[in-house]
């Protein structure tokens, strides 16, 4: 089993957890507040459940009808979490609405309080490791999953800071009026992660910095040859997708030709492990000489 699946079982079970303390939160205080914070730790579990799936499904190797891999699956899982996010806050929306109607301190708020600070407590620290892991697995599954418990970690800190102020105030308004921000907050982060995830989904090239790197590692190693034009990238989970037109002179024998296509693909995958580069070599009469990568 590899880490990636194991992250994301633990997802699972720490979404349960949280969910629990935070529904035992809610129904000791009766808060709009804490309902709506408990409401977005069923997505949590509901997606924690989505990005498992996914996971499994790119971590399959190429077969004949998908001879590129499955590693887009992972970018479904993303989006139908920003889909899931937002339908949340619509409903979390929908109780504040109630809320404002017949606005009422919360019973019982130091236990619910505290229980609710101890769910936020295990969020935060689950969603620094899915965001570091995350990013060293390269894993938009895992990230988009980390960056949905931060936001959660977020309007849960704000969520028991308002209550308080509610207490301590006698301003029972506040307790749906906190709901309510919570949920534009989420409807926020839902938006931002369904468009990160249709760029990758939509073949987007990778970042300039990347581009720089993949360009500077090409000329490095690609000694023997004369230049190299029609570079694309993309990427699709872990993996990123090179290929270009590498020009060598007339004379070049096929053997050498490959032996610098050899050298330039062990570089880049020095670089980018799981990397997969097409390369296709041309003579010099196909040179452009403008708007390209020239090579010494």
């Amino acid at each position: 089993m590899s880490v990636t699946i194991r992250i994301a079982i633990g997802s699972i079970f720490v979404g349960l957890i949280v969910l629990a303390l935070k529904t035992l939160a809610w129904w000791l205080t009766g808060s709009v507040a804490l309902l709506s914070d408990a409401m977005e730790s069923t997505v949590n579990v509901a997606t924690a459940i989505a990005a498992l799936i996914a996971i499994r499904v790119a971590a399959k190797p190429a077969d004949h009808g998908h001879p590129y891999g499955h590693h887009k699956a992972e970018f479904f899982s993303a989006v139908l979490e920003g889909v899931m996010i937002i339908i949340a806050a619509l409903l979390i929306l929908r109780e504040s609405y109630h809320g404002f109607m017949e606005p009422q301190l919360p019973d019982a708020p130091l236990p619910g309080l505290l229980i609710n600070a101890a769910a936020g407590g295990l969020n935060a620290l689950w969603c620094g490791l899915l965001l570091r892991q995350g990013r060293r697995l390269k894993s938009p599954a895992l990230v988009a999953d980390g960056r949905h418990l931060l936001a959660d970690v977020i309007t849960s800190g704000g969520v028991l800071l308002g209550l308080v102020l509610a207490i301590a105030t006698g301003w029972a308004i506040l307790d749906p009026l906190l709901a309510a921000i919570v949920a534009l907050n989420i409807l926020w982060s839902g938006w931002k992660l369904m468009v990160a995830s249709l760029s990758g989904l939509m073949d987007e090239a990778v970042p300039e910095s990347s581009l720089t790197a993949i360009r500077d590692t090409i000329s490095d190693h690609a000694t023997g040859a004369i230049e190299v034009h029609d570079l694309r990238t993309r990427h699709a989970g872990s993996v990123t997708f090179i290929d270009f037109h590498l020009v060598v002179d007339g004379q070049t024998t096929v053997e050498h030709a490959h032996q610098i296509c050899d050298r330039i693909e062990a570089a880049l995958k020095s670089r980018l492990p799981e990397a997969q580069i097409t390369i296709h070599v041309e003579p010099e009469d196909m040179a452009k000489h403008s708007g390209v990568l020239v090579l010494d």
